[in-house]
């Protein structure tokens, strides 16, 4: 019987730790894995790497293993009787707790494949204690977590599945976005379980041992005229996958009006102004940039800040037709720099304010 050296294998020293263990073997299996490379070799060496990682990331295998691997030749393998093998197991199943194996139980791990015989014969009654943590290179252990989700869905009402695969999204609008007829890109994304280790984690490179992955998704979404602050938009299909059934929940977008130049109330948006104190005072004719393109307006003669100019027909779409209106709320500017010149006549100009 072949014994292994599961430290030779991903290239540690036996006083490794955990965190060198795992950095070793992710470094490992991402070079081997049958994404990467379809050869016989690398699908044999990927095998014998997952091997030597359940063992080695697993504080009692690993002292088992040490143990053992220490004076395997004095546990008689190759030469042992029947009931020496028989004696064995039973001290195995009394520290377990759970079984006590016999050279016969032994026998059935066969079937299961993707283990040495020398890892079967040391871990075998650790492998159904622990089933629980799915090993890449173990069908038996997929098949048992494969089983359970299965179970586990058979006791999830279709009430219950509903309200947890339905998610719910915060979109910022614009009042651009609202006043065009282009969809609005939205980024979604959702933790799933990794479908490289089938949620197992532990051994995966892909989802870092975690089991799962965060899966974003780039959608281009339509915004219905007339919709308000606060309102949904249902996106079917396009929420959290069950993997149980391969099917997806709905995606529900909730609208939260977000825009740099624009107050949105309905189909009326407000926007700010500047202009100087002479245009506030004088009055003046000059250009504003809108939803619908730049167009003049006329700044009356004695505006005071805060001053509302409604422009009718110039806001967002409305449901019935026609467009809101725009408002132009003015704010007077003090300019930060000033010439000599424009401080002398502001003096003077404070000076006749003062004499009135």
């Amino acid at each position: 019987m072949e014994y292994k050296d599961y430290y030779k294998i991903l290239g540690v020293d036996k006083k490794a730790t955990q965190a060198q263990i795992k950095s070793a073997y992710r470094k490992l299996a991402k070079k081997y894995h049958p994404d990467v490379d379809k050869t016989k070799a690398a699908s044999d060496k990927f095998k014998e790497i997952n091997e030597a990682y359940e063992v080695l990331s697993d504080k009692e295998k690993r002292d088992r293993y040490d143990n053992l691997g220490a004076n395997w030749q004095n546990m008689g393998y190759g030469q042992a009787s029947n009931q020496g093998w028989e004696q064995f197991y039973q001290n195995m199943g009394r520290e377990g707790g759970t079984h006590t194996y016999t050279q016969g139980d032994f026998s059935s791990f066969g079937q299961f494949g993707g283990f040495s015989d020398f890892f079967k014969t040391i871990f075998g009654d650790l492998a159904f204690q622990n089933a629980g943590a799915t090993s890449a290179s173990s069908g038996f252990y997929n098949d048992f977590a494969r089983q359970t989700t299965k179970r586990q869905t058979k006791t999830t009402n279709s009430s219950q599945k509903a309200v947890k695969l339905d998610q719910e999204e915060v979109v910022n609008v614009t009042a651009q976005d609202l006043f065009s007829s282009k969809p609005v890109k939205v980024k979604v994304s959702t933790i799933e379980k990794c479908t490289h280790c089938n949620g197992g984690g532990t051994m995966c490179y892909n989802c870092g041992g975690t089991g799962i992955v965060k899966n974003t998704r780039n959608l281009n979404v339509k915004i219905p005229q007339g919709i308000k602050e606060g309102q949904k938009i249902r996106i079917k299909g396009e929420g959290r996958l069950d993997e149980s059934t391969n099917q997806r929940g709905d995606l529900f977008l909730i609208v939260k009006f977000k825009d740099p130049q624009y107050e949105i109330q309905g189909s009326d948006v407000t926007k700010t102004i500047d202009i100087t104190p002479s245009q506030a005072v004088l009055g003046a004719n000059i250009n504003v940039e809108t939803l619908h393109g730049k167009v003049a307006i006329k700044i009356p003669p004695k505006t005071n800040s805060g001053k509302i100019l409604r422009l009718k027909e110039l806001g967002l779409p409305q449901k019935s037709g026609g467009y809101g209106n725009l408002n132009l709320k003015i704010q007077i500017d003090i300019p930060k720099t000033l010439t000599a010149k424009e401080i002398d006549l502001y003096k003077k100009l404070s000076e006749l304010e003062n004499n009135n």
